[in-house]
């Protein structure tokens, strides 16, 4: 997941619940195997539509690469002529 790779740019959010609504919550996370703040954060990346521009960036990406003139010519690169300053 994209979240992974922030860290830094994580903030914290606090929420008022019904403490019922969050013990259910809690138990269904468990059996599924996940916590209530990974299901509160993959909902709120799909609300913000985090994940269509993503997906929307690279398709931008390889539409682009399709388009583009630039070609190796056959060439192969090398390590060493790739590292070369």
């Amino acid at each position: 997941m994209w979240h992974e790779k922030l860290g830094e740019n994580m903030s914290n959010l606090t929420i008022q619940i019904d403490r019922e609504v969050l013990r259910y919550a809690r138990l269904r996370a468990l059996k599924e195997g996940t916590s209530v703040n990974a299901v509160l954060r993959e909902y709120l990346e799909n609300y913000a539509g985090v994940h269509n521009k993503r997906l929307e960036a690279a398709a931008d990406l390889l539409g682009l690469a399709k388009k583009t003139q630039s070609r190796s010519g056959g060439h192969r690169w090398r390590r060493d002529e790739l590292h070369q300053r």
